[in-house]
């Protein structure tokens, strides 16, 4: 099975914030998590993060619509087809409790599964980023090493590399370290293949990232408009 990048797509814009709170439960045809407190996480005091899960294509069907990190969401739907981000960006999984695939997607519209470049239309659990800076004036520092335990050859960025191995001369990054922002890492180059979220902190081996290997082709920056 193979996970592919988000960032590829035509869907790539950027709106961001982290909650984790209280959750209060409307049960009508658009099931809804609500977290009155979230925009308090939020530098702007703006309004809480939105997203909303629909099981058919084109945004049809059974609708769920979400603003707090969830574990698990099968109960509130069977399988996902549509999804529309109203506020800030989102990782989703296939498997509940934040584990198996992920996908990142930022504020827009994904009339099927194909838009966020998922495997299939499984969607399991979610979460909203951390860390995310605002472009031009936000801070974005991450150093990649060549060995684990932060050993061997350094890299240290502040921006976007879509071909790493151009910059960093190996194609193995082996532990990091996120020092400001949060980023993404991609297996191929180009922001293609299986795609990790680093927020800030240590990351002393590849596993802390939960990737299989540590082959990274190339790196993004998760921004906020």
């Amino acid at each position: 099975m193979k996970c592919k990048s988000t960032f590829g797509s035509t869907a790539f814009t950027n709106k961001m914030i982290f909650s984790s709170s209280h959750q209060h439960l409307v049960a009508h045809e658009v099931g809804a998590f609500i977290d009155h407190e979230a925009a308090a996480f939020h530098p702007t005091g703006a309004a809480v993060a939105q997203i909303v899960f629909y099981e058919d294509k084109n945004f049809q069907g059974r609708s769920f619509e979400c603003s707090i990190d969830c574990p698990e969401l099968s109960s509130h739907f069977s399988h996902c087809n549509s999804i529309q981000v109203k506020r800030w960006a989102w990782v989703l999984y296939e498997d509940t409790n934040f584990m198996g695939c992920q996908y990142i997607l930022t504020r827009g519209e994904y009339p099927d599964y194909q838009r966020w470049m998922g495997f299939n239309d499984s969607i399991r659990s979610c979460r909203m980023v951390r860390n995310v800076s605002q472009p031009y004036t936000g801070a974005f520092r991450i150093r990649l090493y060549k060995q684990p335990e932060f050993q061997g050859q350094i890299m240290e960025s502040i921006e976007d590399w879509p071909y790493l191995y151009d910059r960093f001369h190996h194609r193995e990054v082996q532990s990091c370290n996120v020092l400001d922002g949060a980023w993404v890492f991609f297996e191929h180059p180009n922001y293609r293949g299986y795609q990790y979220l680093l927020e800030r902190g240590e990351f002393r081996r590849f596993s802390d990232w939960n990737a299989m290997h540590p082959t990274v082709g190339s790196i993004h920056r998760v921004q906020e408009l």
